[in-house]
């Protein structure tokens, strides 16, 4: 699985112009889940963001966890992320899981966040949304459970 975390102020992110998934601070995580992907890679980035250090401790040090500030978590699936775009003009996606085989892997990862103490807000699998973000910092890290990167 494959993540770009964003710390936020706040995320919003809406379907036809209806909210379906809001947070103050925290963290924005868009989500692509790859072909060869399972189980265990949703528990491992679920761990990963929620003990990710990246809020500012008494020091100003990126030092604090979502679950240290008690901060939530927007969750939102992006295949894209899974997009090939070394040859040509047009990404491929033929390394993104489909949809039968991603849908459950981003709601285990959304669970075992949940399970780990963290609030989630999700998005809406397979559906257009609209997700609009206070990058604050900005901070922005690449995750992904494969180590590629």
């Amino acid at each position: 699985m494959r993540a770009v975390v964003q710390r936020v102020s706040s995320a919003r992110i809406a379907v036809d112009e209806e909210t379906v998934g809001e947070i103050g601070p925290g963290l924005l995580a868009l989500v692509g889940v790859g072909r060869e992907d399972d189980l265990s890679d949703a528990e491992e980035l679920a761990k990963k963001i929620v003990h990710l250090r990246v809020f500012a401790d008494a020091d100003g040090r990126m030092n604090r966890s979502l679950l240290d500030c008690g901060y939530s978590l927007a969750l939102v699936s992006q295949f894209t992320l899974y997009g090939d775009a070394r040859k040509g003009r047009r990404p491929y996606f033929g390394a993104a899981a489909p949809p039968e085989v991603a849908a459950p892997l981003i709601e285990s990862l959304a669970t075992a966040v949940r399970s780990l103490g963290v609030q989630v807000a999700c998005g809406r699998f397979q559906a257009h949304m609209d997700v609009s973000l206070v990058n604050e910092g900005p901070v922005t890290i690449l995750l992904d459970t494969k180590r590629l990167f």
